[in-house]
């Protein structure tokens, strides 16, 4: 693929992310490097190659002012929008060192990376949504400015703080542009994996591990100058950040900056991207959307459907060589039109590319979009290999699987079947955590994924389970439940706790209550009394709920307990739920309360 594209910039050219930047706008300064939407205009509005680097010197100039060493941490944290890239561009340009964050995290987890990372200026929406941050994070000495893109209200007492139009120069020289950095073993960003206690780990990624996981994906995407990605994953996301943001700088190719999931499907009628890089969570939303219109419809549109998707799935198996030609293909250029192109058209008309990744994507939702047209491939990786190990190809496609490693990467099976790996895509190593460094890397240098993984004769991996059984939501989020489990039973009120959420979009809990203490809350709150009935009450489900959310303030937002069954039956060793270590056998308990799991999220709007 890259073979025909003699546009693509090669790591031995690009070295580093910023002179990659400046690469690119030296061989297509005028092409179209950024759409997005301006707020004040209510229009989309193009960015050029040229552009942006006029206004990135600008932002350069901003930071020289804040008398910033080289190796100084600075944190962004921005929706997806044009000013991402180019803070992050002026940043790496001096020398310093990124650290994104999430737009949606609890002032507390903020607090604790700022604070971690010691970094010394923050990029924030506005002085509203710094002031929760600044109140739990006392110790945040070492920031020394607060730039918000709101203009800060008159009468702030925080003298940190700098509105965007204040802070940025006027015009400035494109000469005045630096490279401090030269080699591609630099430092680049630290990106800090999801912790459930407020601790999590910055992962150190360098120059060169993005520039090369980028180059190996450009083995695998068939990406082309004309292509039109659309960025609605936050780039504070490994996987965004990579193929969303590098890729398509690499090869040329815009972004169009979505506004918001809520907006998404005007968005994707608006811009029609040719290729997304997105989680599962955007497909069952989609795919939920559709089986809702379809249940309230006629019963033969649900047939139609159901024939398309059976029918497109086995041209698919065909196409892939696993499968032979069968009758009913011939149906295909009827159905087609009445349902595949439907979808298409929900999506923009163009997309000829869809790289899930993050999360597991469910067979049902592959099934589907598969059949009907959509080119979904899926990947698999971590924050700690920048991040992709493995991935489909759009020829070679089993969605049971998340692929061969991709070029730069070598996997073998470690201890208990445990995936680890090597390549130029793995991190230094956890900012200031020697011993988690340690504990994640073998003696002789590989890194343990702590995945549970099936390898056949021609390289293909398949996820088997988690070793350290770490929940992956479908937003991405990696949630070790453990933390939270533990957390919860602190309360009397339950006797065990299996918190749950493996490919949803949030977590719930099957929960085993203490029967006395449950009987004594229930009278002196006026809940049913009935046992064990009661317990299905919405009341009490509700109680329970607002019990778990005492014992979990200082966890993330993405680590909530959204639902919660409630159960009598208390698990032993003698009816086979835990083992003779007492540890909960979770396979087991998930079969005997599959129903009631299947509950907690029926009827669920993504």
């Amino acid at each position: 693929m890259k073979a025909e594209q003699t546009d693509f910039i090669n790591p031995e050219v690009a070295i580093t992310l910023d002179t990659l930047f400046h690469e690119r706008v030296r061989r297509t300064p005028d092409r179209i490097a950024y759409r997005y939407f301006d707020d004040q205009t209510c229009e989309w509005r193009e960015m050029t190659w040229a552009e942006a680097k006029q206004e990135i010197t600008g932002w350069q100039a901003a930071l020289r002012h804040e008398h910033l060493a080289a190796g100084d941490r600075v944190a962004i944290m921005l929706k997806n929008c044009p000013s991402w890239v180019l803070f992050d561009q002026a940043a790496l340009g001096l020398g310093l060192v990124t650290v994104p964050l999430y737009v949606s995290d609890r002032p507390e987890n903020v607090a604790h990376v700022l604070q971690d990372c010691g970094a010394k200026l923050l990029l924030i929406d506005s002085a509203e949504t710094w002031h929760p941050i600044h109140e739990v994070g006392a110790g945040l000495v070492g920031l020394q400015r607060v730039v918000t893109f709101k203009t800060p209200p008159e009468g702030d007492d925080d003298d940190r703080i700098r509105g965007i139009d204040e802070w940025l120069p006027g015009a400035v020289a494109e000469s005045d542009f630096e490279h401090k950095t030269t080699s591609s073993q630099a430092l680049a960003t630290i990106v800090y994996t999801s912790g459930t206690t407020g601790k999590s780990k910055g992962v150190m990624l360098t120059h060169g591990n993005l520039i090369n996981n980028a180059w190996a994906a450009l083995d695998v995407f068939s990406v082309t100058p004309g292509d039109i990605f659309l960025s609605f994953l936050p780039l504070s996301h490994a996987l965004e950040r990579m193929a969303g943001y590098c890729v398509p700088i690499m090869s040329g190719a815009s972004v169009a900056f979505a506004r918001s999931i809520q907006q998404l499907q005007e968005d994707l009628a608006k811009v029609r991207p040719t290729i997304m890089v997105t989680v599962p969570r955007i497909f069952e939303r989609i795919q939920l959307g559709l089986r809702n219109k379809l249940e309230k419809g006629p019963a033969y549109a649900r047939y139609l459907f159901d024939l398309a998707v059976r029918v497109g799935y086995s041209r698919f198996e065909h196409a892939q060589g696993r499968a032979g030609w069968h009758w009913q293909h011939a149906l295909w250029p009827l159905l087609k039109p009445l349902i595949a192109d439907k979808l298409q058209a929900r999506l923009g008309g163009r997309l000829r590319l869809a790289v899930a990744g993050g999360a597991a994507l469910s067979a049902d939702s592959a099934r589907t979009f598969i059949a009907l047209g959509v080119p979904i491939i899926q990947g698999y990786g971590l924050t700690e290999t920048s991040p992709v190990i493995s991935v489909n190809r759009v020829q070679d496609n089993l969605p049971s699987s998340v692929g061969r490693p991709v070029s730069g990467v070598e996997v073998r099976l470690g201890e208990a079947d445990g995936l680890e790996v090597r390549g130029n895509n793995v991190m230094q190593g956890y900012w200031n955590n020697e011993e988690a460094t340690s504990a994640i890397f073998t003696e002789d240098g590989w890194l343990k994924t702590g995945d549970v993984v099936k390898i056949d004769e021609t390289g293909r991996i398949t996820i088997t389970g988690r070793i350290k059984e770490i929940i992956v939501l479908s937003n991405g989020e990696k949630v070790p439940p453990g933390d939270i489990e533990a957390a919860i039973m602190s309360d009397p009120l339950f006797e065990q706790v299996m918190v749950v959420g493996e490919g949803k979009a949030y977590l719930s809990a099957l929960a085993v209550v203490n029967r006395e203490r449950w009987m004594e809350a229930v009278k002196e709150r006026d809940l049913p009394n009935d046992w064990p009935s009661g317990l299905e009450h919405p009341q009490a489900r509700a109680f329970a709920l607002n019990r778990v959310a005492q014992q979990m303030k200082s966890f993330p937002g993405y680590a909530k307990v959204r639902k919660i069954a409630l159960l009598h039956e208390v698990w032993t060793i003698e009816n086979g739920l835990l083992t003779p270590t007492l540890k909960v056998k979770r396979n087991l308990v998930l079969q005997r309360y599959f129903a009631e799991y299947e509950k907690l999220y029926e009827g669920f709007n993504l």
